[in-house]
């Protein structure tokens, strides 16, 4: 969907997705669903807090703070009046933790998703209510997801915990924010192993054996729903209209599914920004008995149409390129510099093999945390270009040992979506990745924020389905596996994976560990 200038007369959708790096918002036209401007904030990397190791904490407050910048800048660049916003849908970062006390004042950083220090409660949680009754009632274990994180939170912080009136996920906070409404969503709770299947309410099972009462967690709304409206004090802050719906709210991995128009059984949707993901759609709750892989309520699932989203996640994907950009490349070497240099190195990178781990315990690799590792260097061979194009080819590995899991689980990856964004713009990548899982990859020009904006349509009644919101969307290229480079690529992943199963883990998510 291409950027468009504004008709006078045409109104429009918000979207806004808060990532851990940046937020974005974007305006789409609710006629021709072209987008009409994009912004994010801040322009470089908001920071994570990691006060002790394995800690990930971010301040909801300067999530707040970033959303009215992109929102007003957004607001000013497209020439848009408020008054033609029509109704906002917010994406945003999933897993994560926020307490609020009787004020609604937020009582400690939010825990956000690659936090790993409530693996130990969460495994607490597992044995305690049953391996068994877990699987069947939450398609997962509690892992380090949010009730664990809330557990651990009970357990640690006690007077914290004492002074909480509500839990939140990152978006039911910013929704709140905005309308005033302490609310989440049956999707959002059941990221966070607090929505019971088979019961179709709160997973009360899973909190009563944490101790925590049911009463701590949010009035559940629809996905797709009036959720409030923009009450006056937000509605300043934003530079939008009071009583502005809020029509959608969702996680960022299946609201990036939905806004690649993965909606049924069967299709599939992969990003790469800060972690890497590949997320398919099915009509059947299919778990992963080692919890390498987890399974979510789609946010196209309903009453009497069951749709669940299968989740593989690695959290060190882009993260390990910014990092690369920060600490090795050179000052005035950007992204786009360092994808053409890697372009220079032959596939299978001269040797050279990077595990791209690192940003918190893996789910994929048990919730090791084994950390990132660079294997096979020669100082009179390999320089930076060989880093790069080895840092992208290990994140492409990566992403296909997960999806060997996923293929295991019965999901058809012989094509998969994805955004024309993050680390997706770089041909390297995209090649290394079709070529490394033998999958064709089709390229959409679209985004979590304008995803957001569309589903907002559909939670206002602009747009009757989900499919009407993408009528005309078309890819912009499709990748295909590169032949000649396949036994390259093969022996790159050889490569990757006798290092992977000789590098140690250095339990970086446990309580042990974090004293």
């Amino acid at each position: 969907m291409r950027t468009v200038a504004p008709s006078e007369s045409a109104d429009c959708l918000l979207g806004i997705d808060v990532g851990s790096s940046s937020v974005k918002a974007c305006l789409v036209d609710t006629d021709t669903r072209h987008r009409l401007g994009r912004s994010q904030s801040p322009a470089g990397e908001m920071a994570i807090d990691s006060p002790r190791p394995g800690f990930a904490e971010q301040d909801p407050e300067d999530w707040w703070h970033h959303v009215c910048c992109a929102v007003q800048h957004l607001l000013q660049e497209a020439a848009i009046d408020p008054a033609r916003v029509r109704a906002i849908g917010i994406s945003y970062q999933m897993h994560g933790l926020v307490l609020i006390d009787e004020d609604r004042a937020v009582l400690r950083p939010a825990i956000i998703w690659c936090d790993g220090r409530a693996l130990t409660s969460g495994q607490a949680l597992l044995e305690n209510a049953g391996a068994e009754r877990c699987a069947e009632h939450l398609l997962n274990a509690p892992g380090n997801f949010t009730a664990a994180k809330l557990a651990w939170v009970r357990e640690h912080e006690p007077e914290v915990f004492g002074r909480a009136r509500a839990m939140q996920l990152p978006g039911d906070w910013l929704a709140m924010r905005m309308t005033g409404r302490v609310t989440t969503t049956a999707p959002g709770l059941s990221e966070g192993m607090l929505w019971d299947f088979p019961a179709d309410r709160p997973a009360e099972f899973l909190l009563a054996t944490a101790g925590i009462d049911v009463g701590l967690l949010p009035e559940v709304v629809p996905t797709f729903s009036d959720q409030g409206s923009l009450n006056a004090a937000a509605a300043e802050a934003l530079g939008l209209r009071p009583g502005t719906p809020v029509t959608y709210r969702a996680g960022d991995q299946p609201n990036n599914a939905f806004s690649l128009q993965v909606l049924d059984p069967g299709q599939v949707a992969a990003t790469a920004g800060t972690s890497g993901v590949v997320y398919g759609v099915t009509a059947r709750a299919a778990y992963d008995a080692e919890q390498r892989v987890n399974t979510f309520a789609h946010v196209t699932h309903a009453p009497g149409t069951d749709r669940f989203g299968t989740l593989l996640c690695v959290n060190g994907a882009g993260a390990l390129n910014a990092w690369l950009r920060r600490e090795v490349a050179r000052p005035d070497v950007d992204y786009e510099a360092m994808n053409a240099a890697a372009a220079e190195v032959p596939a299978g990178s001269d040797g050279l093999t990077v595990l791209p781990f690192g940003n918190g315990p893996e789910r994929m690799l048990g919730n090791r945390d084994i950390g990132a590792h660079v294997v096979g260097i020669q100082l009179h061979r390999h320089g930076r270009a060989h880093l790069w194009r080895a840092a992208q080819e290990g994140i492409a590995c990566a992403l296909a040992h997960g999806m060997a899991i996923l293929g295991e689980l019965g999901l058809d990856l012989r094509r998969i979506r994805a955004g024309h964004s993050n680390m997706f713009l770089s041909p390297v990548f995209r090649e290394a990745l079709a070529g490394l899982t033998g999958t064709v990859i089709e390229l959409y020009d679209t985004d979590g924020a304008q995803g957001a904006a569309l589903a907002a349509g559909v939670g206002v009644g602009i747009y009757p389905t989900p499919a009407e919101a993408f009528v005309g969307s078309e890819p912009l290229r499709t990748v295909e596996p590169d032949a000649d480079r396949q036994a390259a690529y093969a022996h790159a992943s050889e490569r990757w994976q006798e290092a992977l199963r000789a590098a140690p883990a250095n339990d970086a998510g446990s309580d042990r560990r974090l004293g």
